[in-house]
């Protein structure tokens, strides 16, 4: 395996490469053997927000029962978009809980145009419009149909976080390397990026029925109930049928098809520019086509308003 990470994606100016991306990918075939790989894929990493979807099932094992709209917010880094914020309601409500009982920190909807409306209104800062408050209010939730108690949900050693820690581990065919303190305050459990790739296979070719294939189907159906309107998660859900990703903080983003294909990702400097390019890149190199994946294969760079270059991917 190597031991360095690799260029990626470059950006280009005016004919002029102005700066390079390094980083790590894996793909893995339908049959979960590795199809290519490049950069680190074998160290322990934070996949972030891109562990919400095994959560999420590790949730619906333990009783969660909610219908696919909320299961996908259950699985979101959402944008803060009205509907986004009336689901989370919606969850919490269902469970007889309200937004006073998340736990998450703080923040402004991640959607420019959610975040100035709500500047506009006189907002503050919530951990309603926290991108990760789908996530929180099911955890609440699942507190509730269990009887564990819900101050407190955040420890390591809740009964929540627990099994929740033991589906990822078993997701990912893995031993939990390490676990830290995600943004909003939850459990963050470290994996192999070639880990990380074989969770998101478990779940694309679990059982019909399953907690695993319920989660893949809320995303696969509502993504942007599990991303956002103008995000370009839910841009290549919706162009590629049969796949369903998610995105984390720090450049991650994970992806499966139904057939057991499964890419991660990892931008070595954290920055998610060229996230949906080197994406679109290895699973072309995997055989995946589709029209809309055009769109993620290149970012237009601006020069005073108008395209001067391009984001693309060296692989």
């Amino acid at each position: 395996m190597s031991t360095q990470t690799v260029v990626v994606a470059e950006v280009v100016r005016s004919g002029l490469i102005e700066s390079r991306h390094h980083g790590s990918v894996v793909a893995l075939d339908a049959d979960g053997s590795v199809a290519f790989a490049a950069g680190v894929t074998d160290k322990p990493m934070y996949p972030r927000s891109a562990n919400k979807p095994a959560q999420a099932a590790a949730m619906v094992r333990m009783g969660l029962e909610v219908d696919d709209e909320s299961l996908a917010l259950a699985a979101a880094s959402h944008s803060g978009e009205d509907f986004h914020l009336k689901g989370v309601r919606r969850i919490l409500a269902d469970a007889g809980l309200d937004a006073s009982m998340l736990q998450n920190t703080p923040d402004w909807p991640l959607d420019e145009q959610s975040r100035h409306a709500s500047i506009r209104r006189g907002d503050e800062p919530s951990s309603l419009a926290a991108n990760c408050s789908g996530k929180h209010a099911a955890m609440l939730a699942t507190c509730m149909v269990n009887g564990w108690p819900t101050d407190g949900y955040l420890a390591p050693d809740h009964p929540l976080q627990v099994r929740i820690a033991a589906t990822v581990g078993e997701l990912a065919g893995e031993r939990i390397a390490h676990t830290g303190v995600d943004g909003c305050g939850a459990p963050l459990f470290a994996l192999t990026l070639t880990g990380l790739a074989r969770m998101f296979r478990s779940m694309a070719v679990a059982v019909p029925g399953t907690a695993e294939r319920r989660v893949v189907g809320a995303i696969q159906r509502y993504p942007e109930h599990v991303s956002g309107t103008r995000r370009d998660e839910a841009t290549l859900i919706r162009a590629v049928p049969g796949l369903f990703g998610k995105g984390g903080a720090e450049a991650v983003y994970a992806v499966a098809l139904d057939d057991g294909r499964a890419v991660a990702v990892k931008i070595d400097d954290g920055g998610g520019r060229a996230r949906p390019v080197v994406m679109a890149a290895v699973l072309r190199v995997l055989g995946v086509s589709a029209p809309g994946l055009d769109e993620l294969a290149t970012a237009p760079v601006l020069g005073g308003g108008a395209p001067v270059g391009q984001i693309r991917s060296c692989l």
